[in-house]
């Protein structure tokens, strides 16, 4: 299985910048394609970012378009979530997940679609 953990979460003012990483166990994990989701309290989780397998596309929800960007490492088993410009809105549990779809061509926002999730980080924006 694979395992993933997400760090880089913390307590940044409005208009701040944080860089999450997400460190994945299986070097295969490459072959698919990696998402970020957030979950504030008592909501259900938020597609946030995608990246596909090839490292040749990424995906955007509207809310963060713009404002965060979504990368990979593969040589380190990486996946990154830049976040610039942090609203209080952005304030949630953050995770990392793996799309179960092998080499596929594009992405999902549904968390359904995901088969391996991280334990989340926190990420607080004050106003």
């Amino acid at each position: 299985q694979v395992q993933l953990v997400e760090s880089g979460g913390g307590l940044v003012q409005a208009g701040g910048s944080l860089r999450l990483s997400c460190a994945a166990s299986e070097r295969t994990f490459t072959n698919y394609a990696m998402g970020w989701f957030r979950q504030a309290p008592g909501k259900g989780r938020e597609f946030v970012a995608a990246i596909t397998w090839s490292s040749y596309n990424t995906y955007y929800a509207d809310s963060v378009k713009g404002r965060f960007t979504i990368s990979r490492d593969n040589a380190k088993n990486l996946v990154y979530l830049q976040m610039n410009s942090l609203k209080p809105e952005d304030t949630a549990v953050y995770y990392c997940a793996r799309d179960k779809r092998y080499r596929y061509y594009t992405y999902s926002v549904s968390p359904l679609q995901y088969d391996y999730w991280g334990q989340g980080t926190q990420v607080t924006v004050s106003s």
